[in-house]
């Protein structure tokens, strides 16, 4: 028998590996392929690591802020024979909540409660603040909020808190509520604008096409009524049960009384701002008058009313009226000087009076009498309206940690 002739290559008779495939090799090959797929193609991270980074570096700012007002000291504010100190030791920071979306949810930040219970409201013009995220109150005490740049604050009734509304950012505005000893929690996100009742109680904002309009209970939003507005127009104040929507690029004003079904009205367009209303439901207004800009009362519906062209009120809108409709505070040109003007609106005392800087922001005003707002530089000027017709001018006073980035804002008291 012949014996076989060896095979090229060296091959030796029997071949190291089998060509027949068993069934485990088999599967073995299909789970290398799917693994290598599976490793071609990306997945989303169960963690998101810029999101934690940017997390940490915030959450890192705000406590360097914090340290930054203790380390400031102690910033003492006179006036009218008040004080108020910017002292005391922040409490511990906490991460905010970002709420996006639909701004009817309502969301939480933290199991701890992080403010305090309000005393009385203040007094001979005491103010609280809000900087950077941190509540500062009128005895000096500091609370660390942790939520973000806020444009307007003021105290909710019956010493319920305070409700503070957002800076604009791409995702909006948002409405915080800080109940009285307890956490912040997110009432609104998202909307266009957004303003409060001069008492807390009412709420209107815009978002995606409609006006909205809701009350505000324990800490949550009822009875929401939305009509459709045109592109632009706005809430811009509460004016007793209506609310004045600016027009946007149409001009002027409008009113709105929220009710299911009632559009917004008729836009008066020579009206260019409403700082609020007299007792008598008379609204305060800057209206054109011919190529001037004077200020009027108006009639409850905006109708035309008495005006006054001297001061000449400033075309930024700054100004706000006291609570019992008696004075206006206003930025103005009075005797050829910029500054804020203080307006008597009852005919009974002095017709007005240069009380102290540019308005830079909103104005507070704390009670009846007292007001108080953060020039153009950012220095707290406060005053007391018996005071400004004496010839007194607003006491004003920097507020340490104040910067261009860092603007106190006033907290208003319940209208």
């Amino acid at each position: 028998m012949n014996s076989p002739s060896p095979r090229p290559g060296n091959q030796t008779g029997r071949p190291e590996r089998p060509f027949a495939v068993t069934h485990d090799e088999r599967l073995e090959r299909a789970l290398r392929e799917t693994l290598s797929q599976r490793v071609a193609v990306p997945h989303r991270l169960p963690v998101d690591p810029a999101g934690t980074a940017l997390g940490r570096a915030r959450r890192m700012r705000r406590r360097r802020t914090v340290a930054g007002f203790a380390l400031a000291g102690v910033v003492t504010a006179l006036a009218t024979g008040g004080m108020t100190q910017l002292g005391g030791q922040a409490e511990r920071p906490t991460t905010p909540t970002v709420v996006l979306g639909d701004p009817s949810r309502v969301a939480t930040r933290s199991a701890d409660p992080v403010a305090p219970v309000p005393p009385d409201e203040p007094t001979d013009g005491e103010v609280e603040l809000i900087m950077a995220g941190v509540l500062v109150t009128a005895t000096g005490q500091r609370y660390d909020l942790g939520v973000g740049p806020v444009d307007r604050a003021q105290r909710l009734p019956d010493r319920g808190g305070w409700l503070l509304t957002g800076a604009v950012t791409a995702a909006g505005r948002t409405l915080w509520m800080v109940p009285a000893g307890g956490e912040p929690r997110a009432l609104l996100a998202g909307a266009e604008e957004i303003v409060l009742s001069p008492d807390g109680r009412q709420v209107a904002w815009r978002d995606e096409g409609r006006v909205f309009a809701a009350g505000i209970v324990a800490g949550q939003l009822l009875a929401t009524v939305a009509e459709p507005a045109p592109a632009g127009v706005v809430p811009v104040r509460f004016v007793g049960s209506q609310v004045v929507l600016r027009a946007g690029s149409q001009g002027g004003h409008l009113l709105w009384r929220p009710s299911p079904g009632t559009p917004p009205g008729t836009v008066a367009p020579d009206v260019l701002d409403v700082y609020g209303s007299r007792a008598d439901g008379r609204l305060v207004a800057r209206v054109r008058v011919g190529t001037r800009s004077c200020l009027a009362l108006l009639g409850p519906d905006l109708s035309p009313g008495s005006t006054r062209c001297e001061p000449t009120p400033a075309a930024d809108g700054r100004g706000a009226v006291s609570p019992d409709g008696r004075w206006l505070l206003v930025n103005g040109r009075l005797a050829g000087s910029d500054g804020a003007i203080l307006v008597d609106l009852t005919g009974t005392a002095a017709p007005q009076r240069t009380a102290g800087p540019v308005i830079g922001d909103e104005v507070a005003w704390t009670d009846t009498r007292h007001a108080a707002y953060v020039d153009r530089d950012g220095t707290l000027a406060r005053l007391r309206a018996d005071d400004v017709l004496a010839g007194e001018r607003a006491v004003s006073t920097p507020v340490a940690g104040a910067n261009a980035d860092v603007r106190p804002v006033v907290v208003a008291g319940p209208g």
